[in-house]
């Protein structure tokens, strides 16, 4: 059973996900002046663990898109899809079930607004990099960089929910730098 656990868990590129999170709680950090508050350090939590769950998925649905490239791929061959290990509508499935929660907790415990840059970030990574980008051109590490670059702009979001102009030019600010 634990190594059931384990194929989801490898599913998720835990390595790559706990870079996006960290980027997250940068932009969390640079958004409070000071210590935060006790209603600020929950809503780090909760976009913490919306940004990781809506980032895990994307990871995931983007193993589901690549496994016949990834079993080409000496690097990639040994993902739990390309193994067999998990099925397709498992992974489907899956990814499902953690963009349902990440949206749930974001909209309902954080604010919309980081919902629906989160989920947007997800498309951009899951979507548009894996399915077009990879496959169109030798710069799609570049552009969809965009969604790797975003994470600090989340955590922002989650600590601030982006009230007024200033807010976005510092969260903008953040993903260009990055």
């Amino acid at each position: 059973m634990l190594s059931n656990y384990r194929q989801y868990w490898d599913l998720t590129k835990p390595k790559v996900v706990a870079l996006i999170v960290f980027t997250a709680l940068v932009g969390m950090f640079l958004a409070i002046p000071g210590l935060p508050t006790a209603q600020q350090a929950l809503d780090g939590a909760l976009g913490f663990l919306g940004i990781w769950l809506a980032a895990s998925a994307a990871a995931a649905i983007n193993q589901l898109l690549d496994a016949r490239i990834d079993a080409q791929m000496a690097r990639t061959s040994w993902r739990p899809l390309v193994v067999g290990k998990v099925k397709p509508w498992q992974v489907l499935v899956f990814a499902g079930l953690l963009i349902a929660l990440s949206m749930t907790i974001l909209v309902v415990w954080v604010n919309v607004i980081t919902a629906v840059l989160t989920f947007a970030s997800l498309i951009g990574y899951a979507v548009i990099y894996t399915v077009y980008l990879k496959r169109a051109t030798s710069q799609n590490i570049v552009i969809g960089g965009l969604a790797g670059a975003t994470p600090p702009m989340l955590g922002w979001a989650a600590i601030t929910g982006m009230q007024g102009p200033w807010d976005w030019a510092y969260a903008s600010l953040l993903v260009l730098i990055i």
